[in-house]
């Protein structure tokens, strides 16, 4: 059996909906299908701002004329396709409880929620909603393994009749409506994939896979046709957003691969995403580059640093104690640097400074901003003498300070520090010295 999960574009309008059901059509084993909500068309915003903007509007006062906008757009759906199915009731019900105060959660996830209605009556599947099977604490923490219970419980008896399930939101004890963060409808085909022991998950999109790095960076680079779960994680989590970066752990579990897939080109094999323990050496040094600006780096200098016990916990405690969370933490024997992301320290750098001279004694505290991370990540570093000396080559010879160098355990990826104005320049550099 398959999941497979359409994202926003592919649920846009009439047309691409179409398309989503020619292909789900196409192969008999798909028989489980996770939807997002409508996407952004050409005149039209994504359903999921438009109602996000339905809860914003309605604590002043009320969201009818924003929410009579998403009606038309579904509406309209409905009336191309020539679907038999009256969602009037179900309109005014979400407009009365989102100008009742219902919250961000239930308003941002009533696209995906109405849209998987409308595919299910169009294919004559089920329709299972993700609140009864996938579950949060009332802290809002996702618990895997009573939602895997409950998931593989409702889908066992209906799965062969076909289902389809709203992504991006279960549900707490108490019956609310709780989302994923944006882009969860992936981890939600993630975890029925898991629950069905699935062959493979399907996340269809509006992109042909991977590409070794941004297209808006470096023209036409390559295609990644094979990636591992831990490659896919350190490439999600520097910016590459083809897929959502915690879609993998639900996977993970049964070994689960996840194919990449253009809705719009379906012929196109696009990317597979395996286990680690199925990665072949494919003669590929790098498999992606990927980052992401704006990051602020405290160094923290100590004599004898090395021999003061505690002393990394106690810097980490008064990031803790701001509620202020690291991207890397680079070390020599007497400094310590704290690299964070601005928008988590904006606001807080004086803060910060005053409290780690106040935890730590240092000889001397450095602050400075307007930091890029760029990762080279790949497995095929680890058996490749000279990748280093050839990624900073690269960066020699394209003019390019390399303010910081990180290396994870693992050596499957490497992470350095430029100056933001030269983010592109730098992973252009990257890029030519291993591709070309």
């Amino acid at each position: 059996m398959l999941v497979c999960k359409f994202g926003g574009t592919s649920m846009a309008d009439a047309s691409s909906i179409s398309q989503v059901v020619s292909i789900i059509n196409a192969n008999p084993k798909r028989k489980i299908v996770v939807v997002s909500a409508p996407g952004k068309l050409k005149d039209q915003d994504k359903v999921t701002d438009m109602l996000i903007n339905c809860y914003k509007t309605a604590k002043e006062g009320s969201c009818k004329d924003i929410f009579e906008k998403v009606k038309a757009r579904y509406q309209s759906i409905i009336d191309d396709l020539k679907i038999d199915i009256d969602l009037s009731q179900e309109f005014e019900n979400i407009r009365k409880e989102i100008d009742s105060g219902a919250g961000y959660d239930y308003a941002a996830s009533r696209g995906e929620y109405l849209m998987a209605m409308i595919l299910a009556k169009y294919m004559g599947f089920v329709f299972l909603d993700a609140k009864d099977i996938i579950k949060f604490t009332q802290d809002g923490v996702f618990e895997s393994e009573l939602t895997n219970d409950l998931t593989k419980a409702a889908l066992d008896p209906i799965a062969e009749k076909g289902v389809v399930v709203p992504g991006f939101y279960g549900s707490k004890p108490d019956g609310s409506i709780c989302v994923f963060s944006r882009g969860g409808s992936d981890i939600t085909g993630a975890i029925l994939a898991r629950a069905v022991n699935a062959e493979l998950y399907e996340n269809w999109t509006d992109v042909n896979g991977f590409m070794m790095c941004d297209p808006r960076i470096v023209k036409n680079p390559k295609s990644i046709s094979s990636l591992t779960y831990k490659e896919l994680r350190e490439l999600s989590y520097m910016g590459a957003g083809v897929l959502h970066p915690e879609a993998i752990f639900p996977v993970r579990f049964a070994d689960i691969s996840i194919n990449i897939r253009n809705t719009f080109e379906p012929d196109n094999p696009g990317t597979m995403i395996v286990p680690s323990k199925e990665y072949r050496k494919n003669g590929r040094i790098v498999t992606g580059i990927a980052g992401k600006k704006n990051f602020t780096v405290i160094n923290i200098e100590k004599s004898m640093m090395n021999s003061e016990l505690g002393f990394a916990r106690r810097a980490l405690s008064v990031l803790e104690e701001h509620k202020i969370s690291i991207e890397h933490m680079p070390t020599g024997i007497d400094t310590l640097g704290l690299v964070i992301e601005n928008s988590n320290i904006n606001g807080k750098i004086d803060s910060v400074v005053a409290g780690l001279k106040a935890a730590l004694n240092p000889d001397h505290i450095e602050v400075f901003d307007d930091l890029a991370l760029i990762a080279t990540v790949g497995h095929g570093m680890i058996q490749r003498k000279g990748t280093a000396a050839k990624l900073f080559s690269a960066l020699y010879n394209a003019d390019i300070n390399v303010r910081m160098i990180d290396q994870g355990s693992s050596e499957l990826n490497i992470i350095i520090g430029v100056d933001n104005k030269d983010f592109e320049k730098s992973i252009e550099a990257i890029y030519h010295a291993f591709v070309e």
